[in-house]
C-alpha cells in the first residue's frame, strides 16, 4: 500500500508501475480527514524498482504532480520471525521494545500486543505522529497487563511504533 499525507480533494490519484506494467489495485482512496490518500498494490508484485506517480489535489482545485521510487526485496523477509499458518500470535511490549520486533504472519491472523512494562505503551501505525498508514492499527494507551488486537486481512508490510517511545520502540509486521 502507498500512503500520502496531504490536505486532499477529489481528483487526487496514485499509480504504481514497474517496467511499464501497472501494479495498482482498486481505486485511490482519500481518508475522511482528507489528510491521506492510499492505493493498494498487487500482493504478487515481483522484486525490483517501482515507480509511484501521483496527483495530489487541494480543495481550491490546484494539483501537484510528482513521483518517487521504492524497491521490493523479498529476501529481506528472512529477518522476520516466521509465525505464518497460526491463527493467533502475541507480541510482547517489554523492556521498551516489541518482541519480536519483526514478525511474519498469514493474512487473517489475529495479532495481540501485551504490555508487560510498568510504563504506558501504544501500538501506532507509521508515520509518527500522523499514524495514517493503516488506521486499524492504532491503539489507546496500554497500561501494564493490557492488550490490543488486530486481525490483518490484507497482505503487506505494516510498520508501527510506540508513540511515547517513538524514537526507539519500532517494529514491522509482514502479512503474507
Amino acid at each position: 500500500m502507498v500512503d500520502f499525507n496531504f490536505d486532499l480533494a477529489k481528483g487526487s490519484n496514485i499509480q504504481i508501475t514497474k517496467d511499464g506494467k501497472n501494479y495498482s489495485l482498486g481505486e485511490t482512496t482519500i481518508d475522511p480527514s482528507k489528510l491521506s490518500m492510499r492505493r493498494k498494490m498487487d500482493p504478487n508484485s515481483l522484486d525490483g524498482l517501482y515507480l509511484v506517480t501521483y496527483k495530489a489535489c487541494w480543495a481550491d482545485g490546484s494539483c501537484h504532480d510528482g513521483e518517487f521510487q521504492f524497491k521490493i526485496d523479498k529476501s529481506l523477509s528472512k529477518d522476520f520471525v516466521d509465525q505464518t499458518h497460526k491463527k493467533e500470535v502475541m507480541i510482547n511490549l517489554a523492556k521498551l521494545s516489541f518482541s519480536p520486533a519483526k514478525i511474519k504472519v498469514s493474512k487473517g491472523t489475529k495479532v495481540t500486543w501485551v504490555n508487560q512494562d510498568s510504563v504506558v505503551h501504544t501500538v501506532n501505525t507509521d508515520p509518527h505522529p500522523g499514524h495514517t498508514y493503516y488506521l486499524g492499527q492504532n491503539s489507546r494507551n496500554l497500561k501494564q497487563g493490557e492488550s490490543y488486537s488486530v486481525i490483518f486481512a490484507d497482505p503487506g508490510i505494516y510498520p508501527y511504533h510506540c508513540s511515547p517511545h517513538a524514537t526507539t520502540m519500532k517494529a514491522s509486521l509482514l502479512v503474507e
